[in-house]
């Protein structure tokens, strides 16, 4: 199955999403976002993410034709549909993720 952003006409959005652990690392914001993801939009793909906490993002690989000024997890994610942004812990965490 291919994928395509015209196959879904659903409107971005973004979310902010807290989640109230000393605790929270990574591993942990993905499998919250994840569960309230599919909880409330049912199946659903993460394509791309940023550790604000450390800088590092996914994926790596330089996107585009280099003329976007658009950070390439970005990019990636916006050239293959990515509906919705959660934003956990204002931008600590942050998951760009395709609702199907």
């Amino acid at each position: 199955m291919q994928i395509s952003p015209e196959d879904n006409a659903r409107e971005k959005e973004t979310l902010q999403y807290t989640i109230d652990d000393p605790d929270l690392d990574f591993t942990m914001a993905k499998n919250n976002v994840k569960e309230m993801v599919t909880s409330t939009y049912g199946n659903a793909m993460i394509l791309s993410w940023k550790d604000g906490t450390t800088g590092k993002f996914y994926p790596t690989f330089a996107c585009g034709d280099g003329k976007t000024n658009v950070e390439p997890w970005i990019y990636y994610a916006q050239t293959r549909g990515a509906n919705l942004t959660v934003d956990v812990n204002d931008g600590a965490y942050v998951f760009m993720i395709l609702i199907l």
